[in-house]
């Protein structure tokens, strides 16, 4: 495993190689605050994702925290209140960023939750395509509470979720959401033991990984680009998605190592 730092904050480990397929962990690293983004944060988030996006090694991405009891609070409300009305104008673009660079990422996305994911802590978990929480998760979009409403996408993400009357209900009422409620709910997808949120993320990443980068780039953008198009729109994207890996020697290697019954060697072009 190597690791490699975007300022002083955020860090990336690489997980396993080129061949068996790389997994890549984008690690919130700021304990002393509970991972609330600050603006030269929320800067390493948005570096550290385009350069994740630009590797083409990289097949998964799983998002953690090095902090016992938070995933991540949120915005930075300490250096927020310091702020001038100038000064969050200027800042407004930088913190859009770092949500906008996870959901972009075109590989799978995992969040591996624990402990709480408040505001835009949970709007990173929501940029991601899958999340993986523990028993001690507490998540929620508590904005209009202080004043604001959630900015990193959590109108927009939550809703494509929940539904549009549980996520204005979750966004109105401000409330915070204990794990097993947010599995019951669908806010999180796999709930698993105490401490476990890394490991089971790592795995399912590992898994995944384990098929054609070509298809599970091609996947996510099929899924993305199509999602709430019409159903005739949305198979046109999808056929655009086939075509794009049809003739591909990723779909060559797959089809001949099915019939020859082994491990496929990806080419990943």
């Amino acid at each position: 495993m190597s690791e490699e730092r975007f300022g002083e904050f955020v860090a990336v480990r690489r997980h396993g190689d080129e061949e068996a397929g790389q997994v890549a962990e984008l690690v919130l690293d700021r304990p002393k605050a509970m991972n609330a983004v600050s603006t030269g944060m929320a800067q390493s988030i948005a570096g550290a994702c385009a350069a994740l996006g630009a590797d083409r090694d990289v097949r998964v991405v799983v998002v953690t925290s090095t902090h016992e009891r938070a995933f991540c609070v949120g915005a930075d409300l300490k250096e927020r209140n310091s702020f001038s009305d100038a000064d969050l104008v200027r800042q407004r673009p930088i913190a859009r960023a770092a949500y906008t660079g996870v959901l972009d990422l075109p590989v799978p996305t995992i969040a591996a939750v624990h402990g709480f994911a408040l505001g835009g802590g949970f709007e990173l978990a929501l940029s991601c395509d899958l999340i993986v929480a523990d028993r001690t998760a507490v998540v929620g979009l508590p904005e209009v509470s202080v004043g604001v409403i959630p900015g990193g996408g959590g109108t927009q993400l939550l809703p494509r979720r929940v539904g549009a009357a549980r996520a204005a209900e979750l966004i109105f009422t401000a409330r915070r959401l204990q794990a097993a409620e947010a599995r019951e709910l669908g806010l999180v997808d796999e709930l698993v033991e105490e401490g476990r949120d890394r490991d089971e993320a790592l795995a399912l990443a590992a898994r995944i990984a384990a098929n054609s980068p070509v298809g599970l780039r091609a996947a996510k953008r099929a899924l993305r680009l199509g999602h709430g198009l019409d159903l005739q729109a949305g198979l046109e994207v999808e056929d655009a998605a086939w075509r794009s890996v049809a003739f591909s020697g990723d779909r060559a290697e797959g089809v001949a190592a099915f019939n020859e019954k082994r491990t496929p060697r990806w080419p990943g072009q």
